[in-house]
């Protein structure tokens, strides 16, 4: 469909329903889901497995061809745990495995179809034995993981830095560098002259940003009516 027909009470319906399912669905599986969570479809959201913990105004978009998945696994001596800290964006098809840990760091942005696993999951020569070689994660603040990227076990990415699509990190990246590739290597340094915005400089305000969203809806559902969604959804023309 080319336009979004969904009038402006259809829209604040379906916000208070994500609401509800994370605060019944999610929140309950979490050890802390901090405030001005955004979940856009949380019910293609999976978590297994305990210790995962989400910081405050943190976004997942999730799709039923691509849903987040987050397992921590507990077994023999080891206990997985995933914790995603302030401000973080996850794109739909972001999966996260861990048998020790995985630390991502404020205003991180995990980009549609980024994996990160802190271990091998096999031994390298008894193949039936789970788990295998496992090493913590940490990504610094405000890093970008590019779509498809894989971030390995027992790797540091500094603050800020950039990976590239498809990337494979297996080794550790410094702070403020772009790298890409397989396995991913610096290509160059961010330039220090120029302002880095982050995520938590537009969300650090929950309350605020809220008003400043629900006006910004108003403004673009005005005209907007039930019928015309109806229409559009069930006999779509090209004016949609």
């Amino acid at each position: 469909m080319r336009d979004d027909h969904r009038p402006y009470s259809l829209k604040i319906l379906q916000r208070k329903f994500e609401a509800f399912w994370v605060d019944h669905f999610i929140r309950p599986q979490l050890d802390a889901l901090g405030p001005h969570a955004m979940m856009m479809k949380p019910w293609f959201l999976k978590l297994y497995g305990r210790q995962i913990s989400f910081g405050d105004a943190v976004h997942v978009i999730a799709a039923s061809d691509r849903n987040v998945r987050l397992t921590t696994w507990a077994m023999h001596d080891y206990q997985g745990m995933i914790d995603i800290q302030n401000y973080v964006l996850i794109c739909p098809g972001v999966r996260i495995d861990s048998a020790s840990s995985v630390t991502i760091g404020e205003g991180t942005m995990l980009a549609a179809g980024a994996y990160l696993t802190d271990a091998d999951w096999h031994d390298l020569y008894d193949r039936t034995q789970a788990i295998g070689q496992t090493a913590p994660i940490v990504l610094g603040n405000n890093v970008w993981i590019g779509d498809g990227a894989t971030v390995c076990k027992g790797i540091h990415i500094g603050d800020n830095a950039v990976i590239g699509a498809g990337s494979v990190v297996t080794r550790d990246i410094p702070a403020n560098v772009i790298a890409a590739g397989n396995p991913a290597q610096v290509i160059r340094e961010l330039d220090a002259s120029k302002t880095l915005v982050t995520r938590g400089a537009l969300l650090a305000d929950g309350p605020g940003l809220a008003d400043q969203m629900d006006s910004l809806e108003r403004s673009m559902r005005q005209g907007k009516s039930w019928w015309r969604w109806l229409r559009s959804n069930l006999a779509p023309s090209r004016r949609d």
